[in-house]
């Protein structure tokens, strides 16, 4: 980075000299013309060209595993591609043609387009204009909670099978259209402008996001651990469960808030401290166990899954009070005002 003087031309025009490594680099020389990009994160950016933006890649897969084919979609979806084909010397399997298919039901925007006997190809057709982060970020954070608290619900009548049931997809869908959507944006200014957020804002959304990722996967863990149980465990120790569990989503829904620019600093401070409170019960069912006998294997794995849902809604707290600081809030205690949901 080099600091260049603004001065002004005759009209008053401010004007500022391009570096001359930078325009040689470029092929810039006098007399050619170049594209200036107001971004709304303050950004200036010079482009050379017609002043296009970054086309989205076109990716190609040539591979005959399922498997290899499965994980190469998702990451071309991630990473902001508009046209994913399939190609192959010999024939397409009804294996592989499945995997095309199913990806692309999974996928926000993402739809086979053409078919023929030696290969696939679908287009994700997701216009950023259309595209809320913040938005698919809060339906993301309720959607968790809500698994989560069918998963705390489920130790005081076990089902026979985890209590997620489709929300799991859904959680996927979101999580992987926020992470196209900063992959875009990093890799494209006006990607950026058309989301209607900041760079900042974006990388806060999607850690936030990797966060709720593990949150649903620890309250998995927790449903898994209802359904082996051969039956419920004593009141006390549901009704420990329960408050934990409470608090935990409680946590999370602040942090979002937080991150998102919903709320304050102090929520997130409030949340942090009530993170503490419920590390406390955690650590008093823990002691209880210990000693326990029947039921305790399950219900110890129970309690590790809300110890690890604490763990996240405390980083979604942390991610919370970063946005604070970024934002030159002062970060200071108050009187927690906790509701119940």
């Amino acid at each position: 980075m080099e600091s260049r003087k603004v001065q002004t031309v005759g009209n008053g025009t401010y004007t500022v000299s391009l570096p001359k490594e930078w325009a040689e680099s470029q092929g810039v020389s006098s007399g050619d013309t170049v594209t200036l990009h107001d971004h709304i994160d303050g950004v200036l950016a010079v482009q050379t060209g017609n002043g296009d933006g970054v086309d989205p890649p076109v990716a190609r897969i040539e591979s005959a595993d399922p498997e290899v084919i499965e994980r190469a979609l998702w990451a071309a979806y991630a990473a902001g591609a508009r046209e994913v084909t399939l190609e192959r010397d010999e024939p397409l399997t009804p294996d592989q043609r499945r995997v095309v298919e199913r990806v692309a039901r999974n996928r926000v925007g993402m739809s086979v387009a053409a078919e023929s006997e030696t290969a696939t190809t679908a287009q994700i057709m997701l216009d950023s204009t259309e595209v809320s982060v913040s938005q698919s970020l809060r339906q993301l954070a309720f959607t968790v909670r809500s698994i989560h608290r069918d998963a705390v619900e489920a130790l005081a009548a076990p089902p026979d099978a985890s209590p997620i049931g489709s929300r799991d997809g859904q959680v996927d869908r979101l999580a992987s259209m926020i992470d196209r959507s900063v992959s875009r944006g990093m890799t494209d200014l006006d990607e950026v402008d058309a989301l209607g957020t900041t760079r900042p804002e974006l990388f806060e959304s999607w850690t936030a996001m990797r966060e709720l990722c593990r949150f649903r996967d620890a309250a998995a863990d927790i449903g898994d651990a209802a359904a082996a149980l051969d039956r419920p465990p004593s009141a006390a120790r549901l009704a420990t469960c329960r408050d934990v569990g409470r608090a935990v989503r409680e946590v999370v829904s602040d942090g979002v808030s937080v991150a998102l620019g919903d709320e304050g600093a102090d929520v997130a401070r409030s949340a942090v401290g009530e993170l503490r409170r419920t590390r406390d019960e955690l650590d008093a069912l823990d002691r209880q166990l210990d000693g326990a006998a029947e039921g305790a294997v399950e219900l110890r794995r129970a309690a590790r899954g809300l110890r690890r849902t604490a763990e996240c809604g405390g980083d979604v707290a942390e991610i919370g009070l970063r946005r604070a600081v970024r934002c030159r809030e002062t970060i200071r205690d108050r009187e927690p005002s906790r509701t119940n949901e």
